[in-house]
């Protein structure tokens, strides 16, 4: 992370040479960005009650266990094929 030092004093050097409007562009951008990734962070209650239900239904669990067995198949065939390549 020695890296990051070095970034933050170059942004600081960057922010001296801006005007103060820049800089307000700056903090607006800033603004947005943090908005951005609190909204990511933190859903709403109410979606986590609904994906964890959803995600804890039958069908949904006998889904992923078919596509994980569907995944296993696929590896053992291309290690068949594989092996088949490597006798020939």
């Amino acid at each position: 992370m020695a890296n990051n030092g070095n970034q933050r004093q170059f942004l600081a050097l960057k922010l001296e040479a801006l005007s103060e409007s820049e800089v307000g562009e700056v903090l607006d951008y800033v603004t947005t960005m943090e908005s951005k990734k609190r909204a990511r962070i933190a859903p709403s209650v109410g979606e986590d009650e609904l994906l964890a239900t959803l995600a804890d239904a039958r069908e949904n669990r006998r889904a992923r266990q078919a596509f994980e067995w569907e995944a296993v198949r696929r590896k053992a065939e291309k290690r068949a094929a594989a092996r088949v390549g490597a006798y020939s």
